[in-house]
């Protein structure tokens, strides 16, 4: 066999032991080279390690050249990861190795045989905006309404049929007849030929070209099958159709197929992943060799027994049961409390419990299903002083449709704010292009007058037509009437009006984007938020001071992110909030996909108990507001199937939770009897859970019962905590904090302590 270059130096003179350290089933996997493999990779049990050791193992033993190998992963940071480990096995790098991303390998490969796909070799790859603005010509063309079809919604639907495997060509007429008036089929067409005549394609090409090419191209495709001798893929549970039908193209010859994967952990449905894939693979592949690695070098004996026992209520599953060696370790911590706010302070203050007895924030994470309930513990983390930092996301008041609204209010509040006014006078589109914003900055600038004087100017901009002048007296005319509002108006019905009025909640009600729900969900929680706000001015002033904590530096932060980004991530604490029914699972999984739905949901849970070394603690609320309305709440389901014997239930005294009563606590442990909870226990001590069929608690509401509250009387707010009034006038309360100060707030906000 002769030696191209790169293998020498990829081997060092002296062989590594590339089965070093592994346990009886990691050596399994690494020996195991011939035939196809599926290696169920439960969480924290080392798939990375194994998937390096065989790669390592392969090159060692001289079993192909690095050029005949395939390593296929999901993201770059794995694939840094994969190459770092793989060179220090083998004492220095092997260029010639196809490791990378799906999409950075598809490009690889395509590149040799563009001109086979009617592309020249370098093509270019478009971002979003490009092929949203193509999409665009291409709608023009068929005299589609982008109001009605929003270009967003037609773009993801066709990423969705690339993701499938489809051609314009090969769409089922059932699902291309129900978009975009029946002519869906035909802007996929369109888009791709006009993406063909620009020598340039999306990221969905690259997977699509690739396995039109394959299958197609018969001379093509045999000497990719002859090359690559070894196939790895890393998550594949994650893999779309597309990416599924191209690894079985490519490892029919050789059929060294390695798949490294957990089928407990496919969370993405919703961006084109499908389960079936690893769940059919001894079909797909007869005589393939199943190992599992079911121990675990991350968590607790009691964190793995209580998220095995969860995952095994799925039926569609492999089946594994990951156990440790470790012994010892805190049960998972279940709480019960009253409601959203109650559930923010219990974690930032037993985040500070932690912090006292020596654990580092950047090893704490808070996880939750909606991205909407990052707010309150944002809030409740300013008032405490603890750093944070959002991840796979902007924090809460750094969101763009966030800062537009706000944009909304600083404009009502002060009209002299340019920056406000440039940010929102044409969001939503009013029609005022570049040269017509262009014409009006001119002006201001010559007169030193703001925009809105400006626009208000007789001969506003000189250069502006009539229609831009009609549309900027409109936009100033609401802008002065949702002035006149605000003295009579509470802050959150005003915004909840300028939202409306302005047309700036219907924009997102009609797109049909897969940010756009989120989006809506950020705008009422906004509007929740600021109903805590005597007045507008208030708010704007503590937005700013979030904004000024939000962009001190500090490297120890506590995280804050969604289930989703938290895959492949580890804390040594790990809070789970927001565990009830409407929220998790939910809902919109399960309207849309039933019993998978709801599978997938149980595996997120799984993932995110699963995410904990040291502690995990789940919480749920007997009332939340969500969207700016009270509901009471059940428990989650996922709840009752935590088995009994890893769980340590507590809650709040007296504390009727759905179909779940908290009592008897202050009998058993008499430092709860205080008239107020004291949340630092939530990390130290455990109360049980009373008997079942206890009556729900009522809904909390809005409307305060109570007359008007005397001075010095103790009372609570669900944000700022418990206070005492210092002096009225009307409804509106001063109010001394024991946590966030002094404050003024509207007294159908409060309740007396």
């Amino acid at each position: 066999m002769s030696d191209p270059a790169g293998f020498a130096a990829a081997r060092p003179p002296e062989r590594p032991d590339a089965l070093a350290g592994l346990n009886a089933a990691q050596r399994e996997a690494v020996l195991i080279t011939e035939g196809p493999l599926l290696v169920l990779s439960g969480a924290g049990s080392g798939k990375t390690r194994v998937l390096t050791a065989r790669l390592a193992h392969i090159l060692t033993q001289r079993l192909a050249y690095p050029s005949q190998i395939l390593a296929v992963t999901f993201t770059n940071k794995a694939a840094r990861e994969m190459q770092e480990r793989v060179a220090a096995l083998l004492g220095g790098p092997a260029p010639s190795l196809w490791l990378g991303t799906f999409h950075a390998m598809a490009a690889r490969m395509l590149r040799r045989h563009a001109e086979r796909v009617g592309l020249k070799p370098n093509f270019t790859i478009l971002d979003t905006d490009d092929q949203l603005r193509l999409l665009k010509q291409g709608m023009q063309g068929l005299k589609l309404d982008e109001k009605r079809f929003p270009p967003r919604a037609l773009g993801a639907a066709i990423e969705r049929w690339k993701d499938r495997g489809l051609t314009p060509d090969k769409l089922p007429p059932e699902e291309a007849q129900a978009i975009a008036e029946g002519k869906a089929a035909r802007l996929y067409a369109l888009y791709q030929e006009r993406l063909l005549a620009l020598n340039a394609c999306d990221f969905g090409d690259l997977m699509l070209h690739c396995l039109g090419l394959l299958t197609a191209a018969a001379d093509v495709r045999e000497a990719f099958q002859n090359r690559f001798r070894y196939i790895l893929v890393d998550e594949y549970q994650d893999t779309n159709v597309a990416q599924y039908l191209w690894l079985r193209l490519l490892a029919q010859k050789s059929r060294n197929l390695c798949c490294v994967g957990d089928d407990d952990q496919s969370i993405y449905r919703w961006r084109g992943a499908e389960v079936g894939n690893i769940l059919r693979f001894e079909r797909d592949f007869p005589g393939a060799a199943v190992i599992r690695l079911e121990q675990n070098y991350r968590s607790t004996p009691h964190i793995l027994g209580a998220a095995s026992g969860l995952i095994a209520h799925n039926a569609g599953r492999l089946g594994k049961t990951l156990w440790t060696a470790a012994e010892g370790g805190e049960k998972v911590r279940l709480t019960g409390l009253w409601d959203g706010a109650e559930e923010a302070r219990a974690v930032g203050e037993a985040i500070e419990t932690f912090q006292r007895q020596g654990s580092s924030l950047s090893e704490i994470a808070i996880l939750v299903r909606a991205g909407f309930q990052t707010r309150e513990f944002e809030e409740r983390f300013i008032v405490l002083g603890l750093p944070y930092r959002v991840i796979g996301g902007p924090r809460f008041y750094e969101r763009a449709e966030i800062r537009d609204a706000i944009a909304y209010l600083r404009l009502v509040a002060q009209g002299d704010d340019d920056l406000a006014f440039e940010r929102i006078v044409n969001q939503p589109k009013r029609g005022l292009g570049p040269a017509s914003l262009l014409a009006l900055r001119q002006q201001a600038q010559r007169d030193g007058i703001p925009l809105s004087a400006a626009a208000a100017a007789p001969a506003a901009g000189g250069g502006l037509k009539p229609k831009a002048r009609g549309t900027l007296a409109r936009f100033l005319g609401d802008i002065a009437r949702w002035r006149d509002l605000m003295a009579a108006s509470p802050p959150g019905a005003l915004l909840q009006t300028v939202l409306e009025e302005s047309g700036y909640a219907d924009m997102w009600r009609q797109d049909k984007s897969i940010e756009a729900p989120g989006r809506l969900e950020s705008l009422k929680e906004l509007v929740a938020a600021v109903e805590d706000f005597a007045t507008i001015e208030s708010f704007l002033e503590h937005v700013s001071l979030v904004m000024e904590i939000a962009a001190r530096p500090d490297e120890d932060l506590v995280s804050l992110m969604t289930l989703h980004a938290a895959k492949g991530l580890e804390f040594d604490t790990v809070f789970l909030p927001g565990w009830e029914e409407g929220l998790f699972p939910h809902p919109r999984a399960l309207e849309e996909a039933g019993a998978a739905g709801l599978e997938e949901e149980r595996r997120l849970a799984y993932v995110g108990i699963t995410r904990a070394r040291q502690r995990c603690l789940i919480s749920f609320a007997a009332n939340r507001r969500v969207y700016n309305q009270w509901q009471s709440s059940l428990q989650s389901r996922f709840v009752d199937e935590l088995p009994e014997a890893h769980v340590e239930r507590q809650g709040e005294p007296g504390l009727a939770l759905g179909h779940y009563a908290i009592g008897g606590a202050a009998a058993r442990d008499p430092s709860l009897a205080a008239d107020r909870f004291d949340y630092a226990r939530w990390a130290q001590s455990g109360v049980g859970l009373r008997s079942r069929g206890a009556a729900p608690a009522p809904a909390l509401t809005t409307e305060s019962e109570a007359s008007p509250f005397p001075l010095g009387s103790r009372i609570f707010h669900e944000k700022f905590g418990y206070g005492r009034v210092m002096a009225a006038e009307g409804d509106r309360l001063e109010i001394e904090f024991e946590k966030a100060g002094r404050k003024k707030v509207v007294d159908r906000f409060v309740k007396p302590a």
